[in-house]
């Protein structure tokens, strides 16, 4: 009998075989995210994200319990790949810089550039999050990243409260810039607003600033 998960390949769909090691379950997070950007996270079907697997309507609840399970696993994996760009982009400059800060943010920015849909996703799914340690570990991870560069920057110890104060705000000010960016509300200003500059400035008064 055919392999009820595996049907007759149409174009546009890779067969579940064609993957490596069979992973349908990463593959299924790629292919939701996908259908995501392109149609939001109310605007996406089960069943399309299986066909672009090149598997059965049925296959994914044999990984997930449903569809919002199917969305915190595509929240799940944005927030380790975010985090990896932002560990990746504070190591391009040296230890304490306020480059190492200011590029930590420009990962931040440039992922919710790139993956729109994705990124208000991870922070418009909020239900159930307290019933959640892995995601709110995970939060808790990014943000630990911009508190890593912001302590070394001013030399002062991770848990320092004005190491987290610091860190807290610029994670405000780049948060609320990547919203305003793919928003398409930067706009409002007839000044050019250059990324980078932005987040060099940023960095510059937020760590410069006396304390308290």
């Amino acid at each position: 009998m055919p392999d009820e998960t595996q049907p007759s390949a149409s174009p546009g769909v890779t067969p579940k075989a064609a993957y490596h090691h069979g992973d349908l379950r990463a593959q299924l997070i790629t292919a939701v995210r996908e259908l995501v950007e392109t149609h939001g996270p109310d605007g996406f079907s089960v069943s399309e994200a299986a066909r672009r697997a090149g598997v059965s309507s049925a296959a994914p609840y044999k990984h997930f319990k449903d569809r919002h399970e199917i969305l915190r696993g595509v929240v799940s994996e944005a927030m380790d790949r975010l985090r990896a760009a932002m560990e990746a982009g504070a190591a391009s400059y040296p230890v304490g810089s306020l480059e190492a800060v200011a590029t930590v943010g420009r990962a931040y920015v440039e992922f919710a550039k790139a993956e729109p849909g994705v990124f208000r996703l991870v922070f418009g799914l909020t239900e159930g999050h307290e019933n959640a340690p892995d995601l709110l570990a995970k939060g808790e991870g990014c943000f630990g990243v911009v508190v890593q560069a912001v302590a070394a920057c001013l030399d002062l110890p991770p848990g320092d409260r004005d190491v987290q104060r610091r860190a807290y705000m610029l994670w405000s000010l780049v948060h609320g810039h990547s919203f305003l960016n793919i928003d398409m509300k930067t706009k409002v200003t007839t000044a050019e607003i250059d990324d980078w500059a932005y987040l060099m400035a940023v960095s510059r008064a937020i760590l410069t600033a006396p304390e308290g």
